[in-house]
Order: C-alpha cells, then structure tokens, then sequence
C-alpha cells in the first residue's frame, strides 16, 4: 500500500516539474520575441480554472478564491443532501458508508468512505471513527466511474444499487445504501 502511494505520489510531483518546465520555456519564448524597447508586464492575471493549484515544493495547496463547495455544488446539481441521511456532505468532503467488494477475496463487507477534496483522495476505513485505514483511492487514478448497467459485479447484495470505479490497477465495486446516495457518491467521485 505504500509503495503504491510513493508511485502515485511520484507520478504527481514528475507531472508539476514537467508542467512548471512547460511554463519556463514559454515564458523565456515569449521574452524572447517581445520588443527590447517594451516593458515586461508586472502582474500575471489570475488563473480561472476551478480545479488550478498553487504548487508548493512539498505539497500542494488549493487556491483560496478558487475552492468549490461541495454540499453547495450537490444542491445546485438536483440532489437531496437534506433527505440523505446516509452521506454526510459537507464543504469539502463527503462521507458515508458503503458495501465494497473485496480485492483477491470476493466478499462484500461495509465500510466507512471518506471522499476529501483537500487530500484529493477517496479513502476507506473499517469503521466511522477512521482510525484504520483500509485504502485509497488517489483522485488521478481514477479513470471513470459508472452504474454497474451490466451487473458485471460478482454476487451484489444488491445489483440496483451497484456502482463501479474504475483506477489504473483495479475496478472496484461499491453497493451505496440508497438510490440517492448512489447518485450522490457517483455525480462527486466521477468529477
């Protein structure tokens, strides 16, 4: 498990030094091809994307002016947050349990899932306390996630409300407690 989050982690940091070398470059080509005579300008206008970070050497940080509330962001999407009393939604993380297929053993056991937008991971634990960390599921890995249409999960307890999110290195599959959980967990773990 660790070995994965220093990879990912890794993957993360090579991404921001590429990106950050990208910049460099343009700016010393625009330097470049601007007139001598005319005076560099003294401000960069400010970024607009929602999800733009300022990069820090050793950890990143989002940017104030730039921080999206989820329970905000879930009401103006249609969902019930109110009436959902199986997620607990607030600015920045969305919590609740949900019954997950096991890995190597293909059982289904509840578990206590954490979606943090500050941590920019999707973690689970064995219980509400989250004192034992069971697993993560890092934001860049996640490739998509979808309702399982195709009851491709083996043995749900159940099929209707089955989701599945699919990483890198494995698909896992997940039962949400309630229809309107189900469209809550997959509208925010599939943004």
């Amino acid at each position: 498990m660790a070995e994965k989050e220093r990879l990912l982690k890794a993957r993360e940091s090579k991404r921001a030094a590429q990106e950050e070398a990208k910049k460099k470059e343009a700016m010393e080509r625009q330097r470049s091809a601007e007139p001598v005579g005319k005076p560099a300008p003294t401000k960069a206008p400010p970024p607009t994307s929602v999800d733009t970070q300022v990069k820090h050497p050793e950890k990143q940080v989002e940017d104030p002016r730039l921080v999206l509330d989820l329970r905000a962001h879930l009401e103006m999407s249609g969902h019930s947050v109110e009436t959902c009393s199986q997620v607990n939604v607030t600015s920045t993380s969305c919590k609740g349990f949900l019954v997950k297929m096991g890995g190597r053993i293909k059982t289904w056991k509840k578990r206590w899932f954490v979606f943090d937008r500050q941590k920019r991971r999707l973690a689970y634990f064995v219980d509400k306390e989250e004192q034992k960390l069971k697993g993560v599921i890092y934001f860049q890995a996640i490739e998509e996630v979808y309702y399982d249409h195709l009851r491709s999960a083996f043995k749900s307890p159940h099929p209707k409300l089955t989701f599945c999110v699919k990483t890198y290195e494995r698909l896992f599959c997940m039962v949400a407690p309630s229809p309107e959980a189900l469209r809550i967990w997959t509208d925010k773990i599939g943004r």
